[in-house]
């Protein structure tokens, strides 16, 4: 923890100001795995999996040993990097209580840190390699609105490849930990779907779910196996989709093509070093300098490590459809 020119109990409050600030933007930290890096060791972190035997249905013949097997394994590798940013402030800090510049500050790098770390695992789970599209077989086809019997396909499809529902998500924030959920998988999208996901048969809304308990951060609703989260950070492709018709469009030609994430347990991971959440602040007061002699600014900014890693791709799937809205 870095204190710079204020007490540790004012540091203490900024920290967990940030950090709450920063939980609504920070949709998909909430299903992967949450790995961390001891701080001095190094910034690449290596996940191993064995993979799996064939049945072993050949009868044993008797004084006869069997060949046996040889393990087999996967390790994907992923490195660490480094993101941060600060504001220049230019009223002065007060040590003794809450400044309304250092409130307000803090409030926006927070939003920034979340919104950032959001982006940046957006960025990684939107290149998996399992897509299934919505129409055609390829996006410069897709130009019409995923359905309900595709999501049972998609449901079908994970489950053969033994994918497991989600029981458990991370609750992000101050006081990291996991909490217990309905058992499903989690779908998660950009806003503009959700009118078109509220007419499928069968849709949930939250509001009508028997309790709040188990609820995700950023949830609408769900269908069949599938329990949907928003997630602006989900961006689609402009343009990129067949020809418009009734679907959203940015230049108004062709489809724009909207990713709707799908994960499995265990599909992918989040890394950190050094603390679940990764995110130091820092907050200088103003003090005179050679290129502020009369001590008119100051700064306050965060500072963190971050890397996603796609674990799994057969327990996952990018659905690429087109939206009406």
């Amino acid at each position: 923890m870095v204190y710079n020119d204020i007490s540790p109990r004012t540091q203490a409050h900024v920290d967990r100001k940030l950090l709450t600030r920063a939980t609504p933007n920070n949709i998909l930290g909430q299903f992967g795995q949450s790995r961390t890096i001891p701080s001095k060791s190094t910034k690449s972190i290596t996940f191993r999996r064995f993979n799996k035997l064939t049945a072993a249905t050949v009868p044993l013949l008797e004084g006869v040993t069997p060949n046996g097997k040889t393990l087999t394994k996967t390790d994907i590798t992923v490195n660490l990097q480094q993101y941060g940013d600060f504001i220049t402030i230019t009223d002065v800090i007060q040590d003794t209580h809450e400044d309304p510049v250092l409130q307000e500050s803090t409030d926006i790098l927070g939003e920034q840190s979340g919104e950032t770390w959001d982006i940046l695992r957006a960025g990684t789970l939107k290149a998996g390699t399992s897509v299934f599209y919505a129409n055609g077989v390829a996006r410069n086809a897709v130009n019409t609105v995923v359905s309900r019997d595709q999501l049972r396909t998609i449901a079908r499809l994970l489950r053969r490849q033994h994918a497991k529902p989600i029981k458990e998500v991370i609750k992000a924030g101050p006081n990291v930990g996991t909490g217990p959920i309905r058992a499903a998988f989690i779908a998660v999208c950009h806003c503009d779907m959700f009118p078109d996901l509220e007419k499928m048969a069968g849709w949930k809304d939250v509001s009508e779910y028997p309790t709040a308990m188990g609820l995700i951060e950023g949830e609408r609703g769900s269908v069949g196996d599938f329990r949907f989260v928003e997630d602006n950070n989900i961006t689609p492709w402009a343009d990129a989709g067949g020809a418009k018709g009734a679907t959203l469009s940015t230049t108004g030609v062709s489809s724009d093509v909207y990713p709707i994430l799908i994960f499995g347990k265990d599909a992918y991971a989040t890394v950190a070093l050094a603390g679940k959440n990764a995110v130091s602040t820092y907050v200088n007061n103003p003090k005179p300098t050679d290129s502020d002699p009369l001590a008119q600014r100051g700064t306050v900014g965060w500072k963190g490590y971050t890397a996603t890693a796609i674990l799994q791709d057969l327990w996952m799937m990018r659905v690429e459809t087109a939206c009406i809205g």
